[in-house]
């Protein structure tokens, strides 16, 4: 069986969705749901949205940081 890593994709901030409230949490959860629906390997449209996932997660813990200083 093979599983392949993930990577991070970047993107540019303006290709974000705008307004997005969604928590670092909620986000890792539906990111970990992803995971397990697809059986540790991600067909191209499921690596799609785990690579838009893993940007917004990564923007709401730099927000959840910020907001903690």
């Amino acid at each position: 069986m093979s599983v392949l890593a993930p990577r991070l994709v970047r993107m540019s901030p303006d290709s974000m969705t705008p307004g997005s409230v969604r928590s670092a949490a909620a986000l890792n959860e539906q990111i970990r749901a992803l995971w397990m629906r697809a059986g540790g390997s991600l067909s191209a449209q499921e690596r799609a949205e785990y690579e838009l996932l893993v940007v917004e997660w990564a923007e709401a813990i730099r927000g959840e940081v910020i907001e903690a200083a």
